[in-house]
């Protein structure tokens, strides 16, 4: 969730067949979206530590990651439980991954073609970053 930036429901039904392996990229079938609750088929980057997990577990067919989501949700609570890590949901993952986009330096539309959000007012919500970001990011552009 974390390299990807997906749903958990989205990385649980990533399937292999729909990898194009030759642009690093996947379907993501019905991806969330209030205004269409069917047919919302996307086209998802898969960039970093992401494209090696899935080449990694490279199959001919079948599903990626073949875990019911929602025992993937129990065992995170039961994982952070047992660490004792207070407040950290799987659903984190994704604003830390959509936050690490952005202190990267890719803009909203480029976000937003990995996130699924349609309108940077629902993205808004997601970014973590702050004046440290602005200067790591004006640091890096030579200013």
């Amino acid at each position: 969730a974390l390299a990807s930036a997906m749903r958990q429901g989205e990385i649980c039904s990533i399937r292999f067949e729909d990898v194009d392996w030759q642009n690093r990229s996947v379907i993501i079938r019905n991806r969330k979206d209030p205004r269409e609750k069917i047919g919302n088929d996307q086209i998802v980057p898969l960039l970093g530590e992401a494209w090696d997990i899935l080449k990694a577990r490279k199959k001919p067919r079948g599903r990626v990651f073949p875990y019911n989501s929602k025992s993937v949700s129990t065992a995170f609570s039961r994982t952070t439980t047992r660490l004792k890590i207070d407040d950290l949901h799987f659903h984190d993952l994704r604003h830390a991954g959509i936050t690490r986009l952005f202190q990267a330096g890719l803009d909203i539309p480029l976000v937003s073609i990995v996130s699924g959000h349609k309108d940077w007012k629902n993205l808004r919500r997601y970014t973590q970053i702050g004046a440290a970001d602005v200067h790591a990011r004006l640091k890096a552009l030579g200013q």
